[in-house]
């Protein structure tokens, strides 16, 4: 077994993987425990299947019986400059550094499957291979393999490459070695809960993903929380500020792997508004924003809009005041009202109420002043 675990980790590397681990396929009680009260307390908001997946989160051979061994695998996406400089630019669209090329799934999935098809081909073991959309505790078994440990922030921070870790998984029905557990090494810093816009990360080692630009942006698909709207900031998919701070960074170096860095300028937020949806599956058409659709999107860009202090935006925002999508219409009204002064304000609130029936649109129109 100790060949097969070597000449594993060797075809891994050739793959184009960067670290890889071993673990045994338990989770154990204190995790599991953990696990169910951020459940209870619906801090997973509308990811509903966090719920539904339970059972299998806790225990991977509810995932797959014959699962005697995980592999962890982690490929570096570290990007060439810290993304925390685009939160300056109030006019940029800011978009999570995992978003700026191919949607990594889509890459990570060929590799596994590439490996998949050697090891059945030379050692007849079947395997089955999973990336971050499978119901699997990865962080969890990363940090058991040894790949990484789980940060205050919630996310996987390893000593080499800091917080740019992409992990997927393999399943085997082998039992090889495993690693050692990674130790924590966040220490006293604090630095990821203390950027975090939006309070999300309410303390150590904890998130309320309610709270959490990157869940609202992505996963949530109604209108933004009041409270959090400023906080958001020019961000329009996802978020890194808690992972761009972190120490560890110092260490990584820029990924070498084309697919993950950005091929394109940074737009601006006028550009994507001026962006209808054709234009927008088209120019999103290999990029795993498309995932949110249109409207999502939309929304995102026309908040983003409204934190911008740019009156030119106002004149764009202006038009989606008669979107066919309550959710953009009052988007737009908050975002607009953000822009332009209080005599325009009467005279479109005087305009809107002739015509609008629906209740959250009009619940955003007297919220505003």
């Amino acid at each position: 077994m100790k060949n097969i675990k070597k000449n594993i980790t060797k075809k891994i590397k050739q793959l184009g993987f960067d670290v890889v681990g071993f673990t045994e396929p338990n989770v154990d009680k204190t995790t599991s425990k953990n696990y169910i009260k951020f459940l209870e307390k619906n801090h997973h908001g509308e990811m509903k299947w966090l719920e539904r997946h339970l059972e299998k989160k806790i225990n991977p051979k509810k995932i797959w019986n014959k699962v005697k061994t995980i592999v962890v695998l982690g490929i570096n996406y570290s990007p060439k400059q810290n993304p925390l400089i685009l939160n300056k630019d109030k006019k940029t669209a800011n978009i999570s550094v995992y978003a700026k090329n191919i949607d990594y799934h889509q890459v990570i999935r060929e590799k596994l499957g590439n490996f998949q098809k050697w090891l059945l081909e030379n050692f007849e073991i079947e395997s089955k291979s999973f990336v971050d959309t499978s119901p699997i505790l990865e962080k969890y078994f990363a940090q058991n393999a040894n790949i990484g440990w789980q940060g205050k922030h919630t996310n996987l921070v390893s000593k080499k490459y800091g917080s740019w870790l992409f992990l997927s998984e393999i399943f085997l029905p082998i039992e090889l070695e495993t690693n050692s557990y990674s130790s924590n090494n966040c220490g006293i810093c604090k630095k990821c809960i203390d950027i975090c816009p939006t309070g999300a990360l309410y303390k150590n080692y904890k998130i309320d993903a309610r709270k959490c630009i990157s869940y609202l942006t992505i996963e949530h698909k109604g209108p933004f929380p009041l409270s959090l709207r400023k906080n958001i900031g020019n961000k329009i998919y996802g978020c890194d500020d808690c992972l761009a701070v972190c120490p560890w960074n110092k260490f990584s170096k820029t990924t070498q792997n084309k697919d993950f860095l950005s091929t394109k300028r940074e737009k601006t937020l006028d550009f994507f508004l001026s962006m209808g949806e054709k234009k927008f599956k088209k120019y999103f058409s290999k990029s795993p924003i498309l995932r949110i659709g249109w409207v999502s999107f939309l929304r995102n860009v026309i908040i983003a809009s409204g934190n911008s202090k740019s009156r030119k935006l106002s004149e764009k925002i202006y038009k989606f005041l008669n979107d066919d999508n309550p959710i953009i219409r009052g988007a737009s009204i908050w975002s607009l009202f953000q822009l332009i002064g209080k005599n325009q304000k009467k005279r479109i609130k005087e305009k809107i109420l002739k015509k609008e029936k629906n209740k959250y649109v009009l619940y955003e129109l007297n919220i505003t002043d």
